[in-house]
């Protein structure tokens, strides 16, 4: 992993490749038993404690809900000794599963983020693999993208780790043919299986890979919570989720969003979890207002985190803004790094960089 350059997204990784190479895109719908309801009660078919959730967990009906899966080319849905990891890339505050593919624009009429895929897997830099583009907020008004602090759709964004535990993975793992099966749960089956997926996210998405995966906080509405909110948006902190370091050895947060817990909260639930991180690769811009919260999320993070963090990746994006400028720099080195044989040692490798 240290011979890996940081780079800036090479120009013709924007063009398309030529069409035997490029990958096909779809938009499936799955179930969802694991969501926020009209009364803002978290409906669940699992036994999840009020201290957990922080909050009242009840029985409901599923929802549908819909994400867009990019495959790789020449993948065979009836070839199943052809295995492949799994990408989930997560959105920002405003946006949908849609954000990373229209937001990010097109060239030569295919999304941005295709082709940069489709250059990477071209060009041997990566392993095909299958790109997961889920819709962040679990709640039961899920296609609501406005921002509303008070809103169910809000609060959706606190709560996608259950979905994504006990809904998407199992979804996309026994539809796609995948290298991990999260119905292993044996302690060689969870050690393959983290080391075969990994998790993203722009802004909001961010912190959702922070707080959700490594483990911070949950947030709500101060009207709901009677606090105040330290950062003036109607938000603030209520329980500390466990994390989800079993299920992803990969983390990626780009522009991670204010709501994003501080460094020492993150690596101090990371010390604690049963297993090493083997990549956290945080990238943001020097011009960009999420720089404060990518500052906070940073300090303190490997100190607590220790020999439980082997790759650390800090990339600041000289002049970058909020923008996809930034993301798809994220995207195409985080994508290089993931996926890779870990050094094992016991000592972090840092790595810190200005493009």
């Amino acid at each position: 992993m240290r011979n890996k350059n940081v780079t800036a997204v090479p120009t013709e990784h924007l063009r398309s490749v030529d069409a035997e190479f490029q990958g096909s895109m779809q938009e499936v719908s799955y179930e969802v038993y694991n969501y926020i309801d009209l009364s803002r009660q978290l409906v669940t078919n699992r036994n999840i404690d009020i201290s957990e959730a922080g909050r009242e967990a009840i029985a409901g009906d599923a929802i549908w809900k819909k994400c867009n899966v990019y495959l790789p080319a020449g993948y065979d849905a009836n070839d199943t000794d052809v295995k492949y990891n799994v990408l989930y890339l997560l959105h920002g505050v405003g946006g949908d599963q849609f954000e990373w593919l229209s937001s990010n624009g097109k060239v030569d009429g295919r999304f941005i983020i295709c082709n940069l895929f489709d250059n990477l897997i071209a060009n041997g830099d990566i392993d095909p693999l299958i790109v997961v583009f889920p819709n962040g907020r679990s709640a039961h008004d899920w296609t609501d993208s406005s921002f509303n602090s008070e809103g169910t759709n809000m609060l959706g964004f606190y709560y996608f780790d259950y979905e994504l535990r006990y809904d998407l993975i199992p979804f996309i793992e026994s539809n796609y043919n995948t290298y991990a099966d999260i119905a292993d749960t044996s302690s060689e089956g969870i050690l393959f299986n983290r080391a075969h997926r990994a998790i993203a996210g722009l802004s909001m998405g961010g912190m959702q890979a922070l707080n959700l995966i490594l483990g911070g906080y949950r947030y709500d509405s101060t009207r709901f919570t009677g606090t105040d909110s330290i950062w003036g948006n109607g938000l603030d902190q209520t329980v500390l989720t466990s994390g989800m370091i079993d299920l992803f050895a990969y983390v990626g947060a780009f522009s991670n969003a204010p709501t994003s817990s501080e460094g020492n909260v993150l690596g101090a639930t990371l010390a604690s979890s049963d297993h090493k991180l083997r990549l956290l690769y945080m990238t943001c811009g020097e011009a960009d207002f999420a720089i404060r919260s990518y500052a906070k999320s940073v300090e303190g993070l490997l100190d607590q985190a220790g020999n439980h963090l082997e790759h650390f990746y800090q990339i600041l994006i000289k002049d970058g803004s909020h923008d996809f400028n930034v993301w798809n720099n994220g995207v195409y080195n985080y994508s290089r790094l993931i996926f890779t044989n870990s050094d094992e040692s016991l000592m972090s490798d840092v790595v810190l960089k200005t493009l």
